[in-house]
């Protein structure tokens, strides 16, 4: 073992740019102009990593970056390190500055241990500072760190170094991005590791420079290197960069099916799932209307989700992997993802029922090495017919899912006795989340438009419409009533019904406003000129599809909605007597088998009638779908700005 580490270090210092070649070589060699619409340049960012039998893993960083405009000075001003103390532990050991004149400055400065920043969850993460001080166009600053431990914390032994040991004790893993927001001319991630742990690691999105060393034939160096990294530009709505751009992932777990049962095995010897007495006749109360399997299931995940609230803070054992156990869960009524889960898989054995935890990443994909690709928790029964159905109590507080939508086509990993393999969501029908609009308007000689129009909608278009309710109930007519007047501000609201909130299981939401608009048309002796209430648009923001930029031809890469949705329009408009012969804006359509729109006029019993379908059955689409789906927004966006012409036949 004293071998082996000596063979490390010496590896470590060979590899590092540091020992390799002056740094005043480097900083000459930087191509400026090739850089010059950026802040500031990597120079090299050299990784190392020393794997120890249980895990535990060493990893020393070597960087240095190069200042190229003004914004890159002030902006790059501290040298910082998130870490969280009850996992992992981290040193800023070396800062130099470079000054574009040719000296050098050893950065002396106190190295400060603040909070970290928090927002709802609060788990004691810390971050280590290092202040540079004004930093001018053409400085470099080198900075060299070390750190054990991992991300998330676990189960604490005797042992002072246990709480750096990842939770699969004997494992190493690492996701490494070999991709930046800013240029690197050099990146270098370099893993020490027992040559019978048999490492795994896929590259994806790109090729790396790989080279392999074993030394003692105990050990293995694994060497990956790109160099010349560009940031690419993406619009709006692209999936993550790791789905999209170089990545390298490593594990020594051999497959998810031995994740999965570690999982299982961590929280059943917890005990985290066994419910409490006062537990068991909450939930036999919860119960006493179930009429059905489904039922039950319902009303216990109904339950957990509106009456634990999120907020995460530190509870000391069992963060991370292992969930809180539910006497915890009950009493506070309050935690992050794990926490809610854990209550709910708790109730459900309570009830009968045989339930479990999975892991899963929200916002990006889980590629297939067994890496820690897990973001979010959440609880899966078995039901009586022998499928195993997903239950997400964090993403359904006020919401008619069980499981929301919002995470179709995503991966997942059970914890179960038996093991599971990595599993993927299906999609939703767009039918499961309806929005539609009904209006009967009727356009005055004043130019005034009056009438009623109804809002239902299903599903997470239920749950995006619901946001109105999300204040105080003393609030809601006020929210209802501006979403009408954010659009109309002359807008008379002669009366607005909703349905109760309070009640979203029994019911869809439904929102009726009867109402006045002056001055909305263009009536003249000749002609009417008007765009229906429904087509100009109202309660958009339930419609994702209008906020993507359609000045763009093509994309490049896959895109992302949240959800996939019907939405149907359709509105009745009554004019003054005697204006008949009609411009209408011309029928538009666009079949498809997940994109799919229809939109138009016709004239019925002396009335025209406005409709709009628009399908869109999926949340992640590929860069081939775009022309399809920017048709839609784009046939959308016609109805809006085109208005329906009618004139007097001439005598």
């Amino acid at each position: 073992m004293k071998r082996a580490f000596l063979y490390s270090i010496l590896a470590l210092l060979l590899a590092w740019p540091a020992f390799s070649q002056p740094m005043a070589q480097r900083l000459a060699a930087v191509p400026d102009d090739r850089y010059a619409s950026y802040d500031k340049v990597t120079v090299f960012d050299s990784t190392y990593v020393m794997m120890e039998e249980s895990g535990l893993s060493h990893v020393y960083n070597h960087q240095l970056w190069k200042i190229l405009s003004d914004d890159g000075g002030r902006d790059f001003s501290i040298v910082k390190m998130d870490y969280d103390p009850l996992s992992a532990y981290v040193e800023i050991r070396k800062v130099v500055i470079y000054r574009k004149n040719g000296q050098q400055e050893v950065v002396d400065a106190p190295v400060f241990d603040y909070p970290a920043p928090a927002y709802m969850i609060y788990w004691g993460a810390r971050q280590k500072m290092v202040c540079l001080g004004r930093l001018e166009v053409g400085d470099a600053v080198e900075v060299q760190t070390y750190k054990k431990g991992f991300t998330y914390a676990l189960l604490q032994g005797d042992d002072p170094d246990a709480k750096y040991i990842p939770p699969m004790r004997g494992h190493f893993y690492d996701i490494v991005p070999f991709w930046s927001e800013q240029p690197v001319m050099e990146k270098t991630y370099q893993v020490n590791v027992l040559t019978d742990k048999k490492l795994r690691y896929t590259v994806y999105h790109g090729t790396l420079q790989e080279t392999q060393e074993i030394a003692d034939g105990a050990r293995t160096l694994y060497t990956f290197t790109k160099k010349d990294i560009i940031p690419i530009r993406t619009p709006r709505y692209t999936l993550a960069n790791n789905d999209i751009q170089t990545k390298l992932l490593l594990s020594t777990a051999q497959d998810w099916e031995s994740k999965s049962r570690w999982f299982y095995s961590v929280n059943e010897d917890y005990g985290s799932f066994v419910p409490t007495e006062e537990v068991k006749e909450k939930v036999a109360e919860l119960l006493k209307k179930a009429k059905s399997e489904n039922d039950s299931i319902s009303i216990l995940t109904h339950w957990v989700a509106d009456n634990m609230r999120y907020s995460g803070i530190s509870m000391g054992e069992g963060e991370g992997f292992t969930l809180h156990k539910c006497e915890m869960n009950y009493t506070d009524r309050c935690g992050v993802c794990k926490d809610k889960a854990g209550m709910l898989i708790s109730m459900l054995r309570a009830a009968g029922f045989e339930a479990y935890a999975a892991m899963t990443m929200a916002g990006e994909r889980i590629d297939d090495i067994p890496a820690d690709q897990f973001n979010h928790c959440v609880a899966v029964v078995k039901r009586r017919n022998g499928n195993y159905q997903l239950l997400d109590p964090t993403w359904v507080p006020g919401v008619r899912e069980l499981w929301s939508s919002a995470e179709q086509q995503q991966n997942y990993l059970m914890g179960l006795p038996q093991g599971a393999t990595l599993g993927k969501t299906p999609t939703s029908r767009p039918e499961n989340h309806l929005l539609k609009m009904t209006a009967n308007t009727k356009v005055k000689k004043d130019g005034t438009l009056s009438g009623t129009v109804t809002i239902t909608a299903e599903g997470q278009s239920d749950r995006t419409v619901r946001a109105l309710f999300s204040d105080r109930k003393s609030e809601w007519r006020d929210n209802v009533e501006a979403q009408m007047r954010s659009l109309y501000p002359n807008v008379r609201l002669r009366s607005v019904k909703y349905s109760d909130e309070e009640t979203y299981l029994e019911h869809p939401v439904k929102i009726t406003y009867k109402f006045d608009i002056p001055h909305y048309a263009t009536v003249s002796d000749r002609e009417v000129i008007v765009t229906p209430l429904l087509a100009r648009g109202i309660f958009t923001f339930a419609m994702r599809e209008l906020y993507y930029d359609t000045e763009l031809e093509k994309r490049d890469y896959p895109f992302s909605d949240r959800c996939s949705r019907l939405v149907v329009l359709h509105e009745t408009i009554t004019l003054p007597s005697g204006y008949t012969s009609a411009k209408t804006p011309k029928h538009r359509q666009l079949a498809g088998k997940d994109i799919s729109f229809d939109g138009g006029y016709k004239f019925e019993n002396n009335k025209f009638v406005f409709q709009e379908t628009i399908r869109l059955g999926k949340r992640i689409y590929e860069a081939s779908d775009w022309p399809a789906y920017r048709t839609v927004v784009e046939n959308q966006k016609f109805f809006q700005s085109t208005p329906l012409i009618v004139v007097k036949p001439a005598l």
